[in-house]
């Protein structure tokens, strides 16, 4: 097993194709996986999976619940996640985002994604 295999990510993303994308790029990085389209799935998958330590969030899906919310909630209740929050639409200004977030414009580009992926490699391992 490789140093990134022990640490799980989950991405929520409402477009599909997008979603199995990212969680394909994060497998092939070696990263363990799991995968929502709402805020609501995401919420419930981090209850039952305590061995998250990575969420990768689109800030426009459908719901009660947008991505920078969704954020907000796992900072407040899961402080130590780390949070990396995606829009092609939105520009958020980082009044509007949680502390110690990363904020990627979509679509991706490979050396955005490598250096996001470093990123939390390093914060992983600290």
């Amino acid at each position: 097993m490789s140093a990134k295999e022990q640490y799980t990510v989950l991405v929520v993303e409402d477009e599909l194709l997008v979603r199995l994308d990212l969680v394909e790029t994060l497998q092939r990085a070696g990263y363990r996986t799991f995968e929502a389209g709402t805020a609501r799935e995401a919420i419930s998958l981090l209850e039952k999976h305590p061995e998250i330590c990575v969420v990768f969030t689109d800030i426009e899906m459908p719901g009660t619940m947008d991505g920078l919310a969704l954020a907000h909630y796992v900072r407040f209740r899961w402080p130590p996640t780390i949070i990396v929050i995606s829009s092609g639409q939105i520009r958020p200004t980082q009044e509007l985002l949680p502390t110690e977030v990363d904020f990627l414009v979509k679509p991706y580009h490979a050396r955005e994604l490598e250096r996001v992926f470093a990123d939390i490699g390093r914060r992983l391992s600290a």
